[in-house]
């Protein structure tokens, strides 16, 4: 028998998804995003969280779900890749659930094409998307976001 994994749970447009717990620092109150020219179109734009320029996505594009704009009610995820800190926008989160590994079925047996999405877990409440930050950008998404943020060089994303 696997043990459970602990995993974030979170909303948007209706749609629970999830995240393994390690890869989050921390979920806040929704900030003032700059737009970040010539990023990759899941990427809302950048914010400063203590110094460093996090690029904000939002996950809405990428899964097909209709763009809205961003509520006070809001959350921002704040969670590590293998490459960089990122910002997840949320509508809301639920909290923290344990998911037992037999429980998430890979996603390529449900929906292939979404890369981002490495499982999906069956649950008493429903059905539950389990996302890979590392598999978020593409190759080129993932260096069209760099060479954006490189050109913002020393500037204060804040705009000060």
């Amino acid at each position: 028998m696997t043990r459970p994994q602990q995993m974030l749970v979170f909303d948007l447009g209706g749609v629970k998804l999830a995240l393994c717990v390690p890869e989050v620092q921390r979920v806040v109150r929704v900030v003032e995003v700059t737009p970040l020219p010539q990023a990759p179109g899941v990427v809302s734009g950048v914010i400063d969280v203590h110094g460093l320029v996090v690029p904000v996505f939002d996950l809405r594009l990428r899964l097909g779900l209709p763009a809205r704009a961003v509520q006070l009610s809001d959350q921002m995820i704040i969670a590590s890749t293998a490459t960089r800190t990122v910002a997840l926008l949320a509508d809301a989160v639920d909290g923290i659930v344990e998911i037992a590994e037999e429980k998430v079925t890979p996603a390529g047996e449900i929906l292939p094409g979404l890369a981002s999405v490495e499982g999906v877990a069956r649950t008493g409440e429903g059905m539950i998307f389990v996302h890979d930050l590392d598999t978020l950008l593409s190759i080129d998404e993932e260096s069209s976001l760099s060479a954006a943020i490189d050109t913002m060089g020393s500037h204060d994303p804040r705009g000060a």
